[in-house]
């Protein structure tokens, strides 16, 4: 258990005495998640190309994960069973791309100010690009890392890493059908967050989000923080997972498989490759 010590200092000048007293703020009880083993990923490492991997998304048609890179407007299918890149498709020019999903044959691609763009490969690996641009809000310092697909409300959810100013996590829909954004309510507790790490407040940067199929509850993932969030479909906080920086070194990307097997986007960092990270799902869930 980690202890947040907090300490109070009187100081006399006349003696030149320091006196402290420490107060201990107690933390609630975090452990591995007793769905994942996040502490034993099978790590499989990825070209050079994508060093620097952002949004991921496991696709069941092709029993492979899709990725885009935060710096090149390049769409990679990466095969599970051997590892490697089987292809690749460029769709635009150089953006930042944060994130990806993908839903009735189109991938969508969040631009880190908002914007969505739309893919769809054809037969013949032609590409068919739509643009959606973030409505203005009068603020360019908005940033959008993480969104995933709810599909009872066929819309994308868009949720805030720094938006108009806010401390907590505000979230933005936008509709697959209707091709519009909307304010969504959505909003995530972070005091809750805060007292299960046993801190006061946490200024928590969503890097990457998707619903877990089996628990039906969404994991926000969290690189700077080193956390996963987990929250229901409405944001109500569920439970956290803190994770090894070791083995977490820049986890930008999130998604699961149909049978909610977990996998986790690390960018190269300082290590050897980017990797994607896979988890198996216990036996045990919520």
């Amino acid at each position: 258990m980690r202890n947040i010590t907090l300490f109070i200092c009187m100081f006399m000048f006349s003696g030149l005495v320091v006196s402290c007293k420490s107060v201990l703020k107690e933390k609630l009880p975090v452990e591995n998640s007793s769905t994942y083993d996040l502490n034993n990923p099978l790590a499989i490492k990825l070209p050079i190309e994508l060093d620097e991997i952002s949004g991921i998304v496991y696709s069941p048609m092709d029993t492979a994960i899709f990725a885009v890179t935060d710096e090149d407007g390049v769409l990679y299918k990466i095969g599970l069973a051997n590892k490697s890149i089987i292809q690749s498709w460029r769709f635009d020019k150089k953006r930042d791309y944060e994130e990806l999903m993908f839903q009735d044959g189109i991938f969508y691609v969040l631009v880190s100010n908002g914007d969505i763009e739309s893919i769809r490969v054809s037969d013949g690996n032609a590409i068919e690009l739509e643009k959606s641009e973030f409505p203005d809000t009068g603020n360019s310092k908005n940033e959008f890392e993480a969104m995933y697909y709810d599909d009872g409300l066929e819309m994308l959810i868009l949720l805030c890493k720094d938006c108009d100013g806010k401390k907590s996590i505000a979230a933005w829909g936008y509709s697959i059908y209707d091709r519009d954004y909307v304010p969504f309510p959505f909003e995530l507790d972070l005091d809750s967050v805060a007292q299960k790490l046993g801190i006061d407040k946490i200024n928590l940067k969503p890097s990457g989000a998707a619903v877990n199929p089996v628990t039906n509850e969404v994991y926000i993932l969290a690189s700077i923080n080193k956390l996963i969030i987990i929250t229901d479909r409405s944001g109500k906080f569920i439970d956290l997972i803190e994770l090894d920086p070791a083995i977490y070194e820049q986890p930008e990307g999130i998604t699961f498989d149909n049978q909610g097997n977990l996998y986790i986007s690390n960018e190269k960092g300082r290590g050897n490759h980017a990797t994607i990270l896979q988890f198996l799902l216990k036996s045990k869930v919520r």
